[in-house]
This record gives C-alpha cells, structure tokens and sequence, in this order.
C-alpha cells in the first residue's frame, strides 16, 4: 500500500514547513505534531501510514515517543522513521531499537528521505 498520510512530529516549525512542503510536493497528505502529546492526539484523530520523528523536543523526546507508538497495538504497524540533528551511530542503533524502520540525520536530503519511503512500499 502505497504511503498517502504522513504524521511529521518536530518541535522546529522550519521543519515542519520543510518537510511538509517536500511531501506535499510528492502528493502525500501531512498533518503536523510539535510534541509528543500532540502527535498522540493526531494519532488518534487519524492513523498515518508513516511518521517522520525528530528526536530532540521538550517533554517526551523521539526515542520514547517511538518507543510508545511501536509498542501500542493499535500504531505498531505504522513505520517512523527519525529524522534528527543526532549523528552518532550510538543513536541510529538506539532509534532502530526503540522501533524506528528508518533513521535520516538533518539536514534531511530529500532524496533519501525519498529513498526511505520507497523501502517501506
């Protein structure tokens, strides 16, 4: 199944307007979370089929909000990819193990960005 919906949770409102500008370009419907408590609510109002998860935010950071989504029956099967300034292999490993099915350092090429998605179709 082709990904449509995409949830992109980062607390840089730069991000956001970046990433949602590149996914719209690319036909895909994006709804935006700054924190974990909003992506749990936009979560809830409509399952994607991917979230993009920064990694550094205040309150819940990416590696425990990935942790939770994967772990919820109800989100398990919706693949998160990090998307995060972190660049050290310590933290590729932790967000893979936290659940991630991918991991992209910032600033985000848009052709790997591209290159992940199309891994999960």
């Amino acid at each position: 199944m082709p990904i449509q919906k995409v949830l992109v949770v980062d607390d840089s409102k730069t991000e956001l307007m970046f990433l949602t500008d590149l996914l719209q370009k690319k036909g895909m419907q994006v709804r935006t979370a700054e924190n974990a408590e909003e992506a749990f609510r936009r979560l809830a109002e409509e399952k994607p089929d991917l979230i993009l998860m920064d990694v550094v935010m205040p309150g819940q950071n990416g590696f425990q909000l990935t942790r939770a989504i994967s772990r919820d029956p109800q989100y398990a099967d919706v693949p998160i990819i990090m998307c995060t300034s972190k660049n050290q292999e310590t933290d590729r490993v932790w967000g893979m193990r936290q659940g991630a099915r991918g991991y992209i350092t910032k600033p985000v090429d848009p052709a790997e960005l591209q290159s992940k998605i199309d891994a999960l179709n």
